[in-house]
């Protein structure tokens, strides 16, 4: 480690924005189970920022302000979950969160889910294909996951690394926007 590195230890929390903080809240602790750990009143009235355990000593908080503006989906989040319809979202916009979870729980937990009334993507088998994924599972999948949305619109992963990733899965050359042809 250099003198000009930074000692991090990984992310503290990720903070949203959300409608209705008593709704996020039966949903975050009550449907997915995260544990409510932190709230605090802000000042003034401007609102409330609550923080909930997703394991591994990370949280993810929210954000409620009354006054705030509405949810601009297709612009500061992707309008539909990842595989099923348009899922891109602006530069600065908070794209999805994906949360770690044991690789052979993923069929339960999409059970599980449906059962509570969330609607959720197939597992997506993601490999390196030109089409990024695949139906089936083989020695190329690196992660698995379904996707799935809060009452908010925020899209959420349930995600499980398939493989130990080394040096050769580092193999694309970052592009440039002013070089980009799409």
């Amino acid at each position: 480690m250099s003198d000009s590195s930074f000692e991090l230890g990984g992310v503290h929390h990720l903070a949203l924005v959300c409608s209705d903080m008593s709704r996020t809240v039966e949903f975050y602790r009550d449907v997915l189970g995260m544990p409510l750990v932190k709230t605090v009143e802000l000042p003034y009235g401007m609102g409330q920022h609550f923080f909930f355990d997703c394991g591994g000593g990370n949280q993810i908080a929210f954000f409620w302000f009354p006054k705030g503006p509405g949810p601009a989906p297709g612009i500061a989040a992707p309008t539909t979950i990842p595989y099923v319809g348009k899922a891109d979202s602006a530069v600065g916009s908070m794209n999805h969160v994906a949360l770690t979870v044991p690789e052979e729980r993923l069929e339960e937990y999409r059970a599980r889910l449906f059962e509570l009334g969330v609607e959720c993507s197939e597992i997506v088998n993601h490999d390196d294909s030109e089409k990024g994924y695949s139906k089936e599972m083989h020695p190329g999948v690196f992660v698995r996951s379904i996707y799935f949305m809060d009452p908010d619109g925020i899209v959420l992963e349930f995600a499980a690394w398939t493989k130990v990733l080394g040096p050769e899965d580092v193999r694309h050359e970052p592009v440039s926007a002013a070089d980009s042809t799409v």
